[in-house]
């Protein structure tokens, strides 16, 4: 499975972004998927993830009220809204995709089988 995210940019303090992320090489079945951010020193954190049925989501508390992730399975793709931006979301935001774990698993490890390349989301006045 490949993993393409895109829509990352600049913007202002309080601005908004919306990241896409499209999945290819294999029917969109995976059971989680989600969105990481990492910045330089520092390790790959969570951000946002849903189920496939997507009623079901978890957010990081930092995100939590301003970003909303969702999903599209007919055109294998998952998204991130994220909005009222801060400086401290700069990063380089990941996304990823899990075909194997269960959701309460999924809230232990946090982890993902497949990753695509990152998108730059800058956010500086």
């Amino acid at each position: 499975v490949q993993l393409q995210a895109f829509g990352g940019g600049r913007v202002q303090p309080g601005g908004s972004l919306r990241l896409s992320c499209a999945a290819s090489g294999r029917t969109f079945n995976d059971n989680i998927m989600g969105w990481f951010r990492q910045t330089p020193g520092k390790e790959r954190e969570f951000v946002a993830a849903m189920h496939r049925s997507g009623g079901i989501t978890r957010y990081a508390d930092s995100v939590k009220g301003r970003f909303t992730i969702s999903r599209d399975n007919a055109n294998n793709s998952v998204y991130l809204e994220m909005h009222s931006l801060k400086e401290e979301d700069t990063a380089l935001y990941y996304c990823g995709a899990n075909s194997h774990s269960s959701w309460y698993n999924f809230l232990i490890y946090y982890s993902m089988d497949y990753w695509g390349k990152g998108t730059l989301v800058t956010v500086s006045s």
